[in-house]
């Protein structure tokens, strides 16, 4: 099994339930774990061969263009857009965070992951 991560992706987007947060906007970071067996006992060095990461930041940066008003949303419209275009995946897990949320307290981030096991 094999596990590739993209952590700390970040992001400028406008999700959020409140309608301010969608006019001004606010930083994400979306972190990325996939498991899966490759095809092959040797990857010979080959990006064929595994999961490629430039690409799971690719899909995270064009779902994050879309306003959602949950961070649920986000999460799962990632993991469903991977999961469709690497069916081999045996277990994501897709974080989402939103930093300085507008809470009455001073909070660094709030999040939501979504895990898929196949």
């Amino acid at each position: 099994m094999i596990k590739v991560g993209l952590h700390g992706a970040e992001f400028f987007a406008r999700h959020g339930y409140y309608k301010e947060e969608q006019v001004l906007g606010n930083y994400f970071i979306v972190d990325i774990e996939a498991c899966f067996m490759p095809q092959s006992t040797a990857i010979n060095d080959d990006l064929d061969n595994t999961l490629n990461y430039e690409r799971l930041y690719q899909v995270t940066a064009e779902q994050m263009k879309h306003p959602q008003k949950l961070l649920e949303t986000v999460a799962q419209s990632i993991a469903d857009r991977i999961m469709q275009l690497f069916p081999y995946i045996n277990n994501l897990l897709v974080t989402v965070k939103k930093l300085n949320p507008p809470l009455k307290g001073k909070v660094v981030a709030s999040s939501v992951t979504i895990t898929v096991n196949v």
